[in-house]
């Protein structure tokens, strides 16, 4: 989450390793140049202008957590040359400054407070009846394998003479799922997010998600669904709210 007010700039220094760069006058002015030299060598000079701008551009980081991001690319690129690749070749030039972007951005959760978020939308309503707010997107990463689980997310509360604004149970579904979890948890902490925000009477949240770690890996079970739930207040006590609420996610 971008905050103005923790603007913090990286004041480390990225050399330039000019004595590298490919120039057009590296390249061999022979009538007999071939087509194919002449598109690598132009193709050679864009990538090296792309992985200079992709440098500098580690200078401009504004996150304190972002800091970080010139420590996680070298990994990246150390990574690259574990499985057998080649990370200086045109292709792969900047993709661990882009692997550890990505990384940062499937994590940004950890950079983000619940009482931020939640802003002052809380309203005392009289209204006493479900509030349920249904197929909210969700992606996270498992924290075993570090591959993605994807689903939705389904929340449900009765209001105890206040209400939260829509928008920001969707914000506190971000806010968990954007770390590293497991589906067990993220469903219990949403629960526990909307349960301590405005105290209702009852909470639900349901939440079904596609496994990476099953589709790519071990079992490649491709059309496997795991579905967590947990009830909390009145939906846990009540066998008439619960049914109301599920009735409602199915339909």
């Amino acid at each position: 989450m971008e905050d103005a007010s923790n603007d913090q700039s990286f004041s480390g220094t990225v050399s330039l390793p000019t004595s590298r760069r490919p120039t057009f006058s590296s390249i061999p002015r022979s009538r007999t140049l071939s087509v194919d030299i002449t598109v690598a060598a132009v193709s050679n000079l864009a990538a090296y202008e792309e992985d200079m701008e992709a440098r500098l551009e580690l200078t401009r980081v504004t996150s304190p957590r972002q800091d970080l991001l010139v420590h996680m690319t070298e990994n990246y690129h150390d990574l690259l040359k574990y499985i057998g690749e080649d990370p200086t070749r045109p292709g792969l030039l900047n993709t661990p400054q882009r692997a550890a972007k990505a990384m940062m951005f499937f994590t940004k959760g950890y950079e983000e407070k619940i009482e931020d978020v939640l802003n002052n939308a809380i309203f005392d309503e009289s209204h006493d009846q479900m509030v349920i707010i249904k197929d909210i997107e969700m992606f996270s990463m498992c924290e075993h394998h570090l591959v993605p689980f994807i689903g939705k997310v389904s929340v449900g509360y009765l209001p105890n003479q206040r209400v939260l604004g829509l928008s920001k149970v969707a914000r506190i579904v971000e806010i968990y799922s954007r770390r590293l979890q497991v589906q067990e948890r993220l469903t219990k902490q949403i629960a526990m997010a909307i349960t301590e925000a405005v105290q209702p009477t009852g909470v639900g949240v349901i939440v079904e998600a596609a496994h990476m770690c099953m589709v790519m890996r071990g079992v490649q079970k491709l059309n496997a669904k795991t579905i967590t739930s947990t009830m909390l207040g009145s939906f846990r006590e009540d066998a008439r709210i619960r049914e109301e609420f599920l009735t409602h996610v199915k339909n």
